[in-house]
């Protein structure tokens, strides 16, 4: 991949970066505002179903941010945009729908069907 192109990515990917930090911190103030001593039953379980949302969503956040730091690891190295399962160049098409893509699309396949570990 050519300098440029792998500027370009680095960029997006410290933008996407940065925006999941600040939901993260949103869903965490959120979770934190959500009622801890409710009136009745009803208000018990909402404000439980609320916590668990906003935890989950911000757990999510958190294995996209991992993804993503791996892949500003990957362009230090000059190994970005080389599937990590094959070694091949990975479509610029698929970098740009997920530009941490760690896989060609052949090899995501294998590995979702448990074919090929990490």
């Amino acid at each position: 991949m050519k300098k440029q192109e792998m500027e370009k990515f680095k960029n997006i990917l410290l933008e996407k970066r940065q925006e999941i930090l600040d939901k993260v911190q949103r869903f965490q103030a959120s979770g934190r505002e959500v009622s801890e001593d409710p009136s009745d039953l009803a208000d018990a379980a909402s404000s439980s179903y609320d916590k668990e949302f906003y935890f989950n969503r911000s757990n999510s956040e958190r294995n996209t941010l991992m993804m993503i730091d791996d892949a500003l690891n990957r362009i230090e190295r000059g190994r970005y945009g080389r599937c990590s399962g094959c070694g091949v160049n990975i479509e610029t098409k698929r970098l740009e729908v997920v530009p941490w893509a760690r896989y060609c699309v052949g090899c995501q396949e294998k590995r979702e069907k448990g074919h090929l570990k990490d």
